[in-house]
Parts: structure tokens; sequence; C-alpha cells
């Protein structure tokens, strides 16, 4: 049986468990959460197929989505959209997907200040509306020219101010790791989560992307593990050329899924990818697909 570098270095990582001392054994490092995971799908606005932000809502209620994820460039002006929209409707927003102006860790004061007023914005819309938190890339790559240490440090000073903000508004800042083909700063879910108990403000928080994970973490289910109690937010599309689950031979997402259990996940799920075809088809093929994986995990 083929054996993928990803799958033999989780197996690796439990026969190493396996072996060492009981009060050092790593399930015992990990506990299983006892509160079950939850599997909550959303999918971006932009994704979802519709004319209008209604017809986009009613498609996704009808295949069993829980969450819708705007974009959060010019969200401030439609919060009350919305509100009304979402009025009746089991359906929420998620996540609110970036969307600001600047670059947070800029090596130049007037872009770093932009980005900053920025996102205290689209905060406060992300807050208005209830969602899990707002997804922060703190730069991608050749929008900064600070060293990864000098970064480091300035995003750990800024943000447990934002922090407080997202906090106040009644949402929070999800940092997002990339592959480093976007971004080198900040690449794995265990980075995110070290920043995070860093800062250690409630108002900070990360998410990972199955497609980002892919390129980057050997080991999807050892990266949520790692995230533990910091992750809120979770992207998905194929393995490999971003489309929907599904539309990829052999994608997988078994192996996160069952990191995602053992933490007890309680938030979202949501597409964020193209598609090979027609949306209406193929959402509900990879809400199916991911159904069954979620048994299965």
């Amino acid at each position: 049986m083929k054996t993928s570098r990803r799958r033999f270095l989780t197996l690796t990582a439990f026969g190493l468990a396996a072996t060492t001392s009981p009060e050092h054994a790593f399930p015992q490092r990990v506990p299983k959460s006892p509160q079950p995971a939850r599997l909550r799908l959303s999918c971006q606005e932009g994704v979802a197929p519709g004319r209008s932000l209604n017809e986009k809502l009613d498609f996704l209620e009808a295949h069993g989505f829980e969450g819708i994820e705007p974009w959060g460039g010019g969200l401030p002006g439609r919060v009350e959209e919305f509100q009304k929209a979402l009025q009746g409707r089991k359906i929420r927003v998620s996540a609110v997907c970036a969307g600001f102006e600047g670059v947070l860790i800029s090596e130049n004061e007037e872009v770093r200040q932009k980005a900053i007023r920025s996102i205290r914005e689209i905060l406060t819309a992300a807050g208005a509306l209830g969602a899990v938190g707002m997804i922060v890339v703190p730069a991608f790559n050749g929008q900064t020219k600070l060293g990864h240490v000098e970064a480091r440090e300035l995003l750990v000073r800024l943000l447990p101010e934002l922090g407080e903000h997202a906090h106040k508004v009644g949402t929070r800042i999800l940092l997002e790791p990339l592959n480093r083909r976007e971004a080198w700063f900040l690449r794995q879910l265990a980075d995110a989560a070290a920043i995070c108990r860093d800062v250690n403000h409630p108002g900070v928080a990360m998410m990972g992307d199955f497609w980002h994970m892919t390129w980057e973490e050997p080991s999807d289910f050892a990266a949520f593990v790692a995230a533990g109690p910091y992750l809120r937010h979770v992207h998905i599309a194929s393995r490999k050329e971003r489309k929907m689950p599904g539309e990829d031979p052999g994608d997988d997402y078994t192996d996160g899924m069952r990191g995602l259990k053992l933490i007890g996940y309680q938030d979202f799920i949501s597409f964020e990818c193209g598609s090979k075809g027609d949306p209406r088809r193929s959402i509900p093929e990879a809400v199916r697909l991911l159904r069954e994986q979620w048994e299965a995990a």
C-alpha cells in the first residue's frame, strides 16, 4: 500500500507516542475534548450561486449550510442589508474575510495605521453581524521589508489593541496562515497558535485552511491539534486546484477532521474555492462528500 509523506509523518507521531512512558504518552498530553465536535458548513458569499444576497442565502439554506462568509471590503456599509436578509433564517454570518486596506506589519507607519483603522471598522461591522471573527493576513509576500523576528515582534505588539476593540464589539481577529507562495511570514497553524498564546487576549484567535495546509503541514491532524482552543474558523477547497471539495481526484479531509473532532471544534468550515462545473451541482456534491468523511473520521 502506498503511504503519502503526510500519512507517514502522522503515523510516525502515533508510533512514537505509543513507545513513550505512560505519563508522557501523546493521548494524555492531548486529551479528547469532552464536548463533541460539530460539522457546521459555511460558504463565502462570492462562491454561493445567486444574483442577490437573498438568492444566495436561499440556496445555502436549502443545502444545509449554517453560515455565510462575506468579504470585509465595504461591509460596514452593508450591515443593515445583512441584518434584514438574515432575519427569520437559521443561517448566520460565520466569519468576515479580510477586505481591509494597508498592511498590518509594514515597515511604513502610515501603511500600518491605515491597516489598523480599516481593520477596526470591519471588526465593528463583524461584531454587529455576530461573526465569529474577521480574517487577517498580517502581510502577503512583498508587502513588508521587515525580517521575520521584527515582523513577529511588531505583530505581537499591535494585536492586543486590535483584539481589545474586537472583544468590545463582540468578535475577534482570526490570524490566517497561508502557503509560502502567498506569505512566508505565517505558514503553519502552530505558528499562529504561538502568536495567539503570546498575545493572550480573548479578541485574538486564528483559523486554518485545508488548501494552504496541503502545501505546508506534514499532518492536518497534528496542525489542528496544535491550534487547539485558538482555532475558530476553517476554510476548505479541493486539495490541489482550489476548486470544490471532491473535484480533485483523491480529495481527503478525514485526517484533519479527526483532529477537529479531538479538540471538540464548534465553529464553521467554510467553502473558499472555485468550481470546475456548475456550483449549483458541485456544491451539493461537496456537501455530501464532507458529511461522509466527517462520519468516517
